[in-house]
């Protein structure tokens, strides 16, 4: 029995089944009944399904047996007896919406009875002969299998249909390097083009649009049948070919088997395209590289032209080995290498900036000329990784932090300040969760934060990044609010953020609590060298406006002058203001009056402006 469309509005699936309800559905055991949504609709469970989470949606192709019976008992009808299963789709509106509502909430090989009032079934009218009006119906069901047809675009463009479950879980990105296998027909089954393999980029796309598109959506493996509307097709104009391949008539939906065989993943390591890294061989586990490890690999670089430069690790030679993160090879070669597993072989593509910059370099097979891209292929072949802070004990955890502030120490005296700054944070991150430690162990890595955050901020201030210098220093003053060093380097922070009044405010401290500290009294006449500095600038930048705003005001006729009566007045009254109280800004009162003027001359400005444009 096909069951009659009841109403596109009656027939819309209602996804907004109340949560509580599935929720208890979802444990319900074999002979409970109990209520699906909030419309009266029923379910008793008779035999369990696949021992899976996975149902069918909304789209998907699914085959039921059942048998639909009155309250009293009378069969109306039976897929059982005719011997075949029905198929439908669910959601669709293609059945009455008890079923859409049920079914949904059965897993493959699950058998229930589904009580279904009138409003989800024929309602009033019924279905005659077999169904009189408003009647409850009941339906004992079977799921045997379903297909999963997506809408992948959300817009009906190209529906999905799951011929073959593919393998894993992941799906290819747009960098990745996909190779498929297709074919293409007309609605009327014409074959328009097959292709037992090829390979392109995700992103770049082949044939036509709706192969990107669809490829993103399958795993390893998977084998599907798209059903692609004109516009991720050919569109109006179809397609014009040469050869043996058959042309695309306009606005023509097509039918594609599309088999993912398999994917390269391409990852942007540097997230500037710059150092893009794919893999040709999958590695072990989830373990990665970190900064300090040291790895052991097998190399051969070359330059676009084929010239091998360098080759390690090959032909019983070492391994190449090396620390990472600690400038011992190119950094795009350092920062591939962190994503790396056990086992992995990668090709990488390095631009100049992360590979030997514009200089000429002489390497151990050949010279890489200036602003060379260059090209790795990198088998990782093991890596030992320093002990994480979690497999330490307090005492460890404290001399790890210490061996990473000294190497800190170096990188900031050979001027690395990105790379000093990460060791102190490193540092940091061993000891900064002390509940484990006993009192002498807190007072040691107390003592070692306030050393690593210090130095920390002295990184931040010479790599310009002056609020977290200014975070760094008062996470210090929270713990020691007389550390002058914290004073001082917040005030450093606060000068170049131009906060001059907060600067002024740590400076005072600072000399308040050493008064013979010279760093401290340089700085101070350094904050008041830059604050005289800003406010020269100021005034010269209001009072180029106030000349520009004369120029205008001389330029006009004098009925103009007489009309727009006392701005001339107000403007020269408030040029003398801000000219001459330039240099008492310092003071807080003055600064704040210097706020308020600078505020007025720019209203001033503006209705000045439009006034003149009104005339």
């Amino acid at each position: 029995m096909e069951f009659p469309d009841y109403g596109s509005n009656e027939m819309e699936m209602d996804d907004e089944m109340d949560a509580g309800n599935d929720m208890e559905l979802a444990i319900l055991k074999v002979g409970e009944e109990r209520e699906i949504g909030k419309d009266g609709l029923k379910k008793k469970l008779l035999k369990e399904g696949e021992k899976s989470w996975e149902k069918p949606n909304s789209g998907d192709e699914v085959e039921v047996h059942y048998v639909g019976t009155l309250l009293d008992g009378t069969k109306f009808d039976s897929s059982i007896d005719r011997g075949t299963p029905f198929t439908f789709k669910l959601g669709q509106g293609n059945v009455i919406k008890g079923w859409d509502e049920g079914i949904k909430t059965m897993k493959k090989s699950e058998k229930a009875i589904f009580t279904i009032p009138p409003d989800l079934a024929y309602g009033e009218s019924g279905s005659p002969p077999t169904i009189p009006g408003n009647a409850t119906l009941q339906f004992e069901v079977e799921l045997i299998s379903w297909t999963s047809v997506k809408d992948i675009c959300k817009d009906g463009g190209i529906f999905k249909k799951v011929l073959a479950e593919g393998e894993g879980w992941q799906n290819p990105k747009d960098l990745d390097e996909v190779y498929v296998k297709y074919e293409v027909q007309l609605e009327d089954g014409t074959v328009v083009s097959k292709v037992d393999g090829v390979e392109f980029t995700v992103k770049d796309g082949y044939f036509c649009p709706a192969l990107s598109k669809a490829v993103k959506t399958m795993k390893k493996s998977e084998k599907a049948l798209l059903t692609v509307k004109p516009q991720y097709g050919f569109g109006e104009k179809g397609r014009t070919v040469i050869a043996d391949e058959v042309n695309v008539p306009p606005n023509a939906t097509l039918q594609i088997n599309l088999e993912l065989v398999s994917w390269k993943t391409v990852t942007d390591v540097t997230k500037d395209q710059k150092v893009v890294k794919k893999i040709v061989m999958e590695g072990e586990g989830y373990d990665r590289p970190n900064d300090g490890t040291t790895v052991q690999v097998k190399l051969v670089g070359k330059l676009q032209d084929g010239t091998v430069f360098v080759r390690k690790g090959h032909d019983d030679e070492h391994l190449f080995e090396f620390k990472v993160d600690e400038e011992q090879v190119i950094e795009g070669l350092d920062r591939a290498v962190k994503t790396m597993k056990k086992g992995e072989v990668a090709l990488l593509v390095i631009q100049p900036e992360y590979a030997f910059g514009q200089s000429e370099s002489s390497q151990e097979l050949a010279v890489v000329p200036q602003s060379s891209v260059v090209y790795y292929e990198v088998e990782m072949v093991s890596f030992i990784k320093e002990k994480e802070s979690w497999d330490m004990s307090p005492e460890e955890k404290i001399i790890a932090a210490g061996k990473k502030k000294e190497e800190g120490n170096i990188w900031f005296r050979q001027g690395k300040y990105q790379r000093a700054s990460k060791r102190y944070e490193s540092a940091v991150g061993f000891i900064d969760y002390d509940h484990s430690f006993n009192e002498e162990e807190k007072e040691k890595a107390k003592v070692l934060k306030i050393s690593c955050n210090l130095n920390n901020a002295a990184c931040k201030l010479k790599l310009r990044n002056d609020k977290e210098a200014e975070k760094l220093c008062t996470k210090v003053l929270e713990t020691d609010d007389k550390n002058v060093k914290a004073l001082y380097r917040r005030a450093q922070a606060y000068i170049n953020l131009v906060e001059f009044d907060l600067a002024e405010k740590d400076i005072k401290r600072a000399i308040e609590i050493d008064p013979n500290n010279r760093d401290v009294k340089i700085g101070y006449r350094l904050l008041k060298e830059k604050v005289k500095e800003y406010n020269k600038k100021e005034a010269q930048f209001y009072g180029s406006i106030l000349k520009k705003m004369s120029k205008l005001e001389q330029a006009e006729s004098a009925g103009v002058a007489a009309k727009q009566g006392a701005v001339p007045m107000t403007i020269d009254r408030l040029r003398r203001m801000i000219l001459g109280g330039a240099d008492k800004v310092w003071n807080e009162h003055a600064r704040l009056m210097g706020g308020l003027i600078s505020l007025l001359i720019i209203l001033v400005a503006v209705v000045a402006s439009l006034l003149y444009m009104k005339v």
